[in-house]
């Protein structure tokens, strides 16, 4: 519930297979494993409304200033159902238009009340019972109800369609019910170590019952559209725009801006100049060039924070079904670990990290990026590969890839090997990266074809590729982007499309990810999620090259104040939650529009000139799962 360079967007048909914890038999949502079998949390006081302000920029000069905060996007929604929705855009947007039953911190990512006030589970951790706030209420001023998030739930559990989307959080529940209007009881098949981080918007029965087929329902008939988070979705149009208004009765507070806006541009440089012109307030996933740029610029902030994001080279490992069939056209010489790891001993990250990144980011071994101290694992010894040319090709010499006269590798059918590689067309990364493999790997004698989409989806969930760019935004708990790695995210059939990443299956990886997905015990858990890294490496499925800064912009004209994640050093776009958007202060009120809670700790916004303190008391978010994507949903 996982967002830069641009990760591989997801397939925008339906998913119909739950992601499964194999040998444990259930399945984990994402975030931290509590440390007991019992945690309560306190109600937190929502914060008093902010008045309304007048607009810093006149209507009539186009530009989208005052209480209109518009963001540049540059994915498109894949869907505004939140039973269907896998991009983070629109996974985004249902955090804005809709409560989850818990939250967490962003100074130490503990679980704190959202549509749940308070949660305990029995003394063998089979059933959990949540108290459902009762100052919640729907934008059509119906009451928000335990009611709803056991209908919710149920749907998820009964319909494979409901299940598209997050229905690994409810693969192993047993039984949800609603004793009464303010009681949410869900029983469980088997110990679940993450049942305060049920990642699943809460949706209104009363709305969604009337609701025929899951599959198709993409919940762009009518509007606005119902829900009982900070925003209400207004308005839609396909790869233009989704306007959202500030939900008057949300029980934390009103956002201040009277209008938020998500705006899509295809072209990165197009959003920048929109920036420049004040038609846009934020523009996410900088390149190096354009940052550097905008830095100058007058009424501009640049946020260059370390990322939560890594940037990768996936390896087709043979795609397969779960019933155990082939597909795509993956090159069968990438079947070998010696030709899966020898190229990348020729990648040579310190470059990358300097001439691509221009120093935005750090150089990238491990799966989850250092961000993520606990649970951050590196290779050491004579585990590690490093930049070295002579032991590639010593590498590949020894398992009988040679090279011809020409200088050509040959593969064991006497052909030249060549490789093609999936790339963003919209990434400029991904380009000036693929420029140096095709140079770095010509020495060794291995062709590449660099293959620019823009969008690869289809290629890549029918298996036709070799290798890929990809990357994923990292949770503080790593469960989802691990998960996306199991045998159990394999679609069923060929025909069908699963929720694996890249068709990884491999049974040691799968005993470990079982193993941590039920243990309480902090420790042991991070242990074990290291060794799944520490797996993945050797397989070399998945060669992580860089982890990349959080580049973005602001008008500091149009923004006096917003929060970052973590509130130290973090990000603004790509936040699971709604607090960036929903913290926004407009510059026209920054003389005195009075406190701005909404954290159990101090929270830390990037302001005009300065980062201050806008935040004390109640709730802030850090965690994200995706996509993964610039913008996928990790």
């Amino acid at each position: 519930m996982v967002t830069k360079v641009p990760a591989r967007p997801r397939s925008g048909r339906p998913r119909r297979a739950a992601r499964l914890l194999l040998a444990a038999g259930l399945t984990t949502a994402s975030l931290a494993a509590l440390p007991a079998a019992t945690a309560t949390a306190a109600p937190a006081a929502a914060p008093a409304v902010a008045p309304a302000v007048a607009p810093a920029v006149a209507a009539e000069d186009g530009k989208s200033g005052g209480t209109t905060l518009t963001v540049a996007v540059s994915q498109s929604i894949d869907s505004l159902s939140p039973f269907l929705a896998q991009k983070l855009t629109s996974t985004s947007i249902h955090r804005l238009a809709y409560e989850y039953l818990t939250n967490y911190d962003p100074k130490d990512a503990r679980t704190v009340p959202a549509f749940a006030t308070e949660w305990s589970s029995s003394a063998d951790k089979l059933t959990w019972t949540y108290r459902i706030r009762e100052d919640s209420t729907w934008s059509d001023g119906k009451p928000a109800t335990a009611e709803d998030a056991a209908w919710t739930f149920n749907k998820m559990m009964t319909d494979p369609n409901a299940a598209t989307a997050n229905g690994s959080f409810t693969a192993n529940f047993a039984e949800v019910t609603a004793p009464d209007a303010r009681t949410l009881v869900i029983r469980l098949k088997k110990p679940q170590a993450t049942m305060t981080a049920l990642d699943v918007p809460i949706v209104p029965k009363h709305v969604w019952e009337k609701v025929g087929d899951f599959s198709k329902f993409n919940n762009d008939r009518q509007f606005p559209i119902v829900g009982n988070g900070p925003f209400v979705i207004t308005d839609f149009k396909v790869d233009q725009y989704i306007k959202l208004k500030p939900n008057k009765t949300f029980w934390r507070g009103a956002p201040k801006f009277d209008e938020l806006v998500f705006k899509y541009y295809k072209d990165g440089d197009a959003a920048v100049a929109a920036l420049q012109k004040g038609e846009v307030s934020f523009v996410p996933n900088l390149t190096p060039a354009q940052a550097a740029a905008l830095k100058s610029q007058k009424d501009i902030k640049v946020n260059d924070a370390p990322g939560r994001r890594f940037y990768a080279l996936a390896t087709n490992p043979g795609a397969r079904a779960k019933d155990g069939k082939t597909f795509g056209n993956g090159h069968p010489a990438l079947l070998d670990p010696a030709v899966r790891k020898a190229p990348f001993l020729a990648v040579d990250r310190a470059t990358l990290v300097d001439k691509v990144f221009q120093g935005h980011a750090v150089e990238g071994e491990g799966y989850l990026p250092p961000r993520f101290g606990s649970y951050f694992w590196k290779p050491e010894g004579a585990q590690r590969r490093g930049y070295d040319p002579a032991a590639a090709a010593k590498t590949l010499d020894d398992a009988g890839y040679r090279k011809n006269g020409d200088g050509k590798r040959l593969g064991k059918d006497g052909r030249p090997l060549n490789f093609r590689i999936l790339c963003h067309a919209t990434d400029p990364n991904d380009k000036a990266v693929g420029k140096y493999l095709q140079e770095w790997w010509g020495e060794l004698g291995i062709g590449l074809a660099v293959e620019c989409l823009d969008s690869v989806s289809d290629p890549w969930v029918k298996g036709d590729y070799d290798l890929a760019f990809d990357g994923w935004s990292v949770n503080p708990d790593p469960d989802y982007v691990l998960s996306i790695h199991t045998c159990g995210t394999l679609p069923a059939t060929p025909k069908d499309t699963g929720a694996t990443d890249n068709f990884i299956c491999d049974e040691e990886f799968d005993s470990l990810y079982a193993r941590q997905a039920v243990e309480y015990d902090t420790a042991k858990r991070a242990d074990l999620v290291k060794r799944m890294q520490s797996r993945l490496y050797d397989t070399g499925y998945m060669n992580v090259m860089a982890y990349p800064n959080a580049l973005e912009a602001y008008r500091t004209d149009h923004i006096a104040s917003i929060t970052t994640m973590p509130e130290a050093a973090g990000n603004l776009w790509g936040q699971d939650g709604y607090w960036s958007w929903w913290s926004a202060v407009p510059a026209a009120s920054a003389t005195g529009s009075g406190d701005d809670s909404g954290s159990s700790s101090a929270g830390v916004a990037i302001g005009v000139g300065a980062a201050v303190v806008v935040v004390a008391g109640g709730l802030l978010l850090l965690r994200t799962r995706r996509r993964a994507t610039a913008d996928d949903r990790e």
